[in-house]
């Protein structure tokens, strides 16, 4: 086998191997993750300590072990609430609840065991901290209560965008066409609005020519977003303005769901002549169940256009003849 043949081999290898790297990069945004360091009451790390991860909603549990340090890492968790439990031999057991995790974010959970017998249990309540230090981008996340709260035009999530620092909407948008999403025209750090990454459960979700968003979930399909706008990972390389990740509700143990109807109509004198642009209706219903087996939202909008109405108009209004 010749050098160059050899050459391209190495370089067609090497190109493959980094777009599985990319994959599996992608992969990582829809979930969170949770890093702390286990102590004694002295400040030294307990090595080799079951941590128990609990989903509070869903059930799902995993457990890790403390290494030499103290320290334990525990990745790929949806974002949700969970608890944590520690359980060291001669040290009481330590439960820490309601740890939020979110999109693309790290939590961490310090514990410091004290003496005692396992059977004793100890609750830890851990303060969220006043610096984030484990993550250096400047973002600005949004949980389901804020998403379903805030006020937001025609329903669009997207408009959130427009609360994080850096951030100017466009006076013009795409034509209904080949925009019939709704989707923002928003840029970011002044850069153009299609430098703007979307990923949508971890992945692309960004029109490749006009550069907007592709699906445009229904609002209570969404547990959180999370807007960066600047030092994001080094996985986002593909935008150059900001990145706004959304993930979706993936069901809990429990049927639930929840239904709406939006409607906007303020300005009848509009229904005489055109289409009334401040009419707008839309009813949807949104339904989960099951530790992440299955969830639906669908959801129609209609925009009421009034039908022309016969009218009487005087013949002596269409000539010269006096009335």
């Amino acid at each position: 086998m010749s050098k160059r043949i050899r050459g391209t081999l190495t370089v067609l290898f090497a190109i493959f191997v980094a777009m599985l790297l990319t994959t599996n990069g992608f992969g990582q945004q829809v979930f969170g993750s949770i890093v702390g360091t286990v102590t004694d009451a002295s400040g030294s790390a307990v090595p080799n300590a079951k941590v128990t991860i609990t989903d509070q909603n869903k059930g799902t549990k995993s457990d890790i072990t403390t290494n030499e340090s103290g320290n334990y890492t525990r990745g790929q968790l949806i974002p949700d609430a969970y608890m944590i439990e520690v359980e060291a031999p001669g040290f009481r057991k330590a439960v820490s609840k309601d740890v939020r995790v979110s999109v693309d974010q790290v939590s961490r959970v310090d514990i410091s065991l004290q003496l005692g017998e396992v059977t004793q249990e100890v609750e830890v309540t851990a303060a969220a901290p006043m610096l984030q230090s484990d993550r250096a981008d400047v973002a600005t996340t949004y949980n389901t209560q804020q998403i379903q709260n805030l006020p937001l035009f025609d329903r669009n999530f997207q408009s959130m965008e427009l609360l994080a620092p850096g951030t100017q909407r466009l006076g013009w948008n795409h034509a209904s066409s080949e925009n019939p999403q709704g989707s923002e025209q928003i840029q970011v750090n002044g850069q153009p609005f299609s430098a703007t990454g979307f990923q949508l459960d971890g992945t692309d979700n960004q029109d490749p020519i006009l550069g907007i968003i592709v699906i445009n979930p229904n609002i209570d399909s969404i547990t959180e977003t999370r807007i960066s706008g600047t030092n994001y990972d080094a996985e986002f390389f593909y935008t150059g303005a900001g990145m706004m990740n959304v993930s979706t509700k993936s069901g809990t143990n429990q049927i639930h769901g929840s239904a709406f109807e939006f409607l906007r109509n303020n300005s009848p004198g509009f229904q005489d002549f055109a289409r009334n642009p401040f009419n707008s209706a839309e009813t949807g219903e949104s339904t989960a169940a099951g530790s992440g087996t299955w969830w639906t939202a669908p959801s129609w909008s209609c925009s009421p256009r009034p039908r022309p109405r016969p009218r009487s108009v005087p013949i002596c209004a269409l000539t010269s003849t006096p009335c």
